[in-house]
């Protein structure tokens, strides 16, 4: 266990929600950015395009960023709210983010695994529907991406899947980020131990 305190996550939550929500509608600029420099491939648009990008980026690290950070403090609340839990190890909690293929499926597990430890009025179904629904609309992202840049380039239908499934994903991981941060805020506030909560 920590040695350290617990401390409420929320003004990290806010911090990361703000960023991640600034990031979500940067990537529909850029993307409409990307879409006029393919129909339109002039010098002002390469140019615009190019920018877009590059403000983007910084958008999307700085939302990525702040997110870990609010990952790392919540998962290290549930420990220490919950010694007997079963949570990812700090290093993990991160570096499953950058592993290839696990990627794709293990952060959602650790998670749901920290939102269950975060406090005992955690609920299942609803919570984890939450959770995968976030999940779900992030990989739809992801996909409808990969498919427009390498299949059907400039598709005005593909851009609007991948840019409603990106919104949607920051909406959701917005509520997630709060549902958590709450739930741990007020059991730190009512500084009783949380007991296990089995997963579905």
């Amino acid at each position: 266990m920590s040695s350290k305190p617990p401390k409420s996550p929320l003004l990290l939550a806010r911090c990361a929600q703000t960023a991640i929500a600034a990031a979500a509608i940067l990537d529909v600029f850029r993307a409409i950015e990307l879409r006029n420099r393919f129909l339109h491939p002039t010098d002002a648009n390469r140019h615009t395009s190019a920018l877009m990008s590059q403000i983007f980026i910084y958008g999307i690290e700085l939302a990525i960023v702040l997110f870990l950070v609010w990952l790392a403090r919540v998962r290290r609340n549930a420990q220490a709210l919950s010694p007997q839990a079963n949570v990812p190890t700090p290093g993990w909690t991160i570096g499953a983010w950058f592993t290839p293929l696990v990627n794709l499926f293990v952060p959602r597990q650790f998670v749901l695994d920290i939102g269950r430890a975060s406090s005992s009025a955690w609920q299942e179904p609803k919570d984890r529907t939450l959770v995968n629904l976030w999940w779900a609309a992030w990989l739809g992202h992801m996909i409808a991406l990969l498919v427009t840049g390498n299949l059907v380039p400039g598709s005005l239908a593909l851009l609007v899947v991948a840019e409603t499934c990106m919104l949607a994903a920051a909406g959701l991981v917005g509520v997630v980020i709060e549902r958590i941060s709450t739930l741990q805020s007020a059991t730190l506030g009512a500084s009783v131990p949380v007991s296990p909560v089995a997963p579905a």
